[in-house]
């Protein structure tokens, strides 16, 4: 059984190992971006640990207290995506301790309520996320009539969060664990596992971020670019050498307003996963 203050640890732990992970186009300890910095993220962590791992909470009341706890500490929107992706997990964890954590989150996501889905609303209402509003026949503004599955359900074709709620977490479970597996074997560096999660993801599926606000006309050359980083990752001898393709993608993805946001957000709840899979690294 985990007690709550493990699990505020592993989720402090993955939100830093993201932020001190070189993802290009994102905000990290090399760079910060889009007007927000990473002391802004720092403080979004801690104020919304405490609230996502406590057990007197729901599902959907985790997730609409941390994100006003965020919105408090902050006053803007630096990890809705981030909270939709842990509390889950979280809560996994904490009510099937004994069972592997992806029949767990299953159980946890198929018993999403009603209620849940109206704090859920208010959360991503309060934290005004871009590009959001109506989603099909559930508006976030308006009074939920759905379970959180199933109004996960309405946005998954185009929010990569969402989507997670309907396939069980597949992209990070099926790509992002192991590829931070695999890197973290390779390197012994948490930070550097990461970026190569963040990269693997990006290579093969579009960022609803950047697609939200600006269509899809850069999902396919940044999937170019993040499959050459893929290469150049998996043939250095030492990660000095990446770092100049890393400042490079970097700056011509701000230089664009390009904030692959959806993607950090999968990052962080890949290690996240990690920890929760296997104590041995956290």
């Amino acid at each position: 059984m985990w007690s709550t203050s493990q699990l505020e640890q592993f989720y402090l732990q993955a939100c830093e190992i993201e932020l001190q992970a070189f993802k290009p186009g994102n905000v990290s300890v090399y760079a910060d971006g889009h007007g927000m910095t990473v002391a802004d993220f720092r403080l979004s962590a801690q104020v919304s640990a405490e609230p996502l791992c406590a057990t007197h909470y729901s599902l959907g009341e985790k997730i609409f207290y941390a994100v006003k706890a965020t919105r408090e500490a902050v006053g803007c929107n630096t990890n809705l995506g981030i909270i939709l992706l842990c509390a889950p997990l979280i809560v996994a964890a904490q009510r099937y301790p004994e069972d592997a954590l992806r029949v767990a989150l299953s159980n946890v996501l198929k018993a999403t309520t009603i209620d849940d889905a109206k704090w859920a609303f208010r959360a991503i209402a309060l934290a005004s996320p871009a590009g959001m509003g109506e989603v099909e026949e559930q508006d976030i503004t308006k009074e939920a009539t759905v379970t959180l599955q199933q109004a996960m359900r309405m946005a998954c074709e185009k929010d990569r969060v969402a989507l997670q709620y309907i396939t069980n977490y597949k992209d990070i479970f099926d790509l992002g664990v192991l590829s931070y597996t695999t890197h973290f074997n390779r390197w012994g560096e948490q930070n550097w596992a990461a970026v190569a999660v963040y990269a693997d993801l990006l290579s093969q599926f579009p960022d609803s971020h950047i697609e939200r606000k600006f269509g899809s006309r850069y999902s396919a050359g940044i999937s170019e670019v993040m499959r050459g980083l893929c290469e150049k990752l998996h043939s250095v001898d030492t990660l000095e050498q990446v770092k100049p393709l890393l400042y490079q993608i970097d700056g011509e993805l701000k230089s664009q307003g390009l904030n692959p946001g959806t993607t950090a957000d999968l990052t962080v709840a890949t290690v996240l996963a990690v920890f929760l899979e296997c104590s041995l690294y956290a």
